[in-house]
């Protein structure tokens, strides 16, 4: 495999990982931006307009939009987080400089107001779907509570009262200012030819105009604190823990990651054994959530809520056992080969390469090979996962609980 990289004069960036042995190819639009480069006024601007993109452009309708994704064979979908919007296709690599350039196309939007007015009532009902959903609203109020004044606290979706309010004037205004070229990264993966997708990328996006999209890295002081709220029509107990831990550019991210694996994977972790496998808890998760120059490790737990003070004096536990004993090389090289397999697997396919390419890209302008990923996984040693502990302490967390409503 070889990488490739390219910079177009306004700013837009091109990168390839080439595998001339893939038989397929995937490609992403990277738009670095998300819910924390939202004011509390448009909240939920940058999920709404990933929506938006697909209702299609000047001479595309959102039937033709589909339908020309649907002669490609493409696999396509999208995504948006607190940081990035991502626009991404699998094809025959024959078919890449043609998914290429519609998603180009598609990277700028008519806007109409009739389908921003029609699509509205459709984020409005998702909304009103994850609401009643009791493990994404604990995960959405307790990263409001970690992150408190900080801009990565605010929600994805919005608010209702964020979307209900928001304009169509003010989409297209931080649309003009968020998806700039110098914003963006084109990034590919699998068998491609890099100089026509080159060629491709500066025909149809060359003449955009650069605006220096901003992002604000505040400082991140958390103060930990607990919340218990209940909801009738539970009948479960639903807990959101959150804790620092670094950042997406940090050295240590793959130490954070073994450890989130040691503590909280689905199976042969620590959450497993002291919580599901005994059944106390139905489900127990801790994953690391590195970010832009800041990172928290987050759990979710959801149990009878006879069991819930239990729960928390056992997570309180294995805390302290951390902070005191730390972890065991066996631990260590368990959740070592549960991470490698993980990466090998995801390497076999264009497709799952695009993100960790992508990203890697997007937030530390660094190419890392699926060999590179791998060393550095393999050189993680228990003292520097004891490092890690003594400085971001698991036990000084913000939880927020959701259970049933009080007789």
């Amino acid at each position: 495999m070889q990488f490739k990289h390219k910079q177009l004069d306004n700013g837009l960036r091109i990168i390839a990982e080439v595998n001339p042995g893939a038989q397929s190819a995937a490609v992403g639009f990277f738009v670095r931006t998300g819910s924390r480069d939202e004011s509390a006024e448009i909240n939920g601007v940058s999920h709404f307009l990933e929506h938006m993109l697909f209702k299609g452009t000047d001479t595309l309708s959102a039937l033709e939009v589909n339908e020309a994704f649907d002669r490609l064979g493409a696999k396509f979908n999208a995504f948006t987080s607190e940081e990035n919007t991502v626009y991404y296709a699998a094809v025959l690599p024959e078919q890449l400089e043609a998914v290429t350039e519609l998603w180009a196309q598609l990277m700028r939007p008519t806007l109409r107001k009739d389908d921003f007015d029609m699509e509205k009532q459709v984020i409005l009902e998702e909304i009103a779907m994850y609401l009643d959903m009791p493990e994404f609203l604990v995960f959405d109020r307790g990263r409001e509570m970690f992150f408190k004044d900080h801009p990565c606290g605010q929600s994805v979706l919005g608010t209702v009262q964020s979307i209900t309010d928001l304009t169509v004037e003010q989409m297209r205004d931080y649309f003009g200012r968020r998806y700039a070229p110098d914003n963006i990264t084109v990034v590919c993966c699998g068998n491609v030819d890099f100089d026509r997708l080159c060629s491709c990328v500066q025909r149809h996006c060359g003449h955009w105009t650069a605006a220096q999209a901003d992002r604000r890295h505040p400082a991140h002081r958390p103060a930990p604190k607990k919340v218990y709220d209940h909801k009738s029509g539970l009948f479960r107990q639903h807990l959101a823990l959150y804790s620092p831990a670094v950042s997406i550019q940090d050295d240590r991210w793959y130490v954070a990651k073994l450890l989130s694996v040691i503590v909280g994977d689905s199976s042969g972790s620590r959450y497993f054994w002291s919580l599901v496998d005994p059944a106390i808890a139905d489900t127990a998760m801790l994953e690391l959530a590195s970010m832009d120059q800041t990172g928290a490790f987050c759990s979710y737990v959801c149990c009878d809520p006879e069991n819930a003070a239990q729960v928390e004096d056992i997570l309180s536990r294995i805390f302290a056992e951390l902070a005191r004993d730390g972890i065991g090389a066996a631990e260590l090289e368990a959740a070592r080969n549960k991470v490698l397999s993980s990466v090998a697997l995801n390497s076999e396919q264009p497709m799952g390469r695009l993100v960790s390419l992508g990203f890697n890209w997007v937030y530390r302008s660094e190419y890392i090979s699926v060999l590179q990923d791998i060393e550095h996984i393999r050189s993680v040693t228990v003292e520097q996962v004891h490092d890690l502990l003594s400085q971001f302490r698991l036990g000084d967390y913000t939880l927020y609980a959701l259970g049933p409503a009080k007789q």
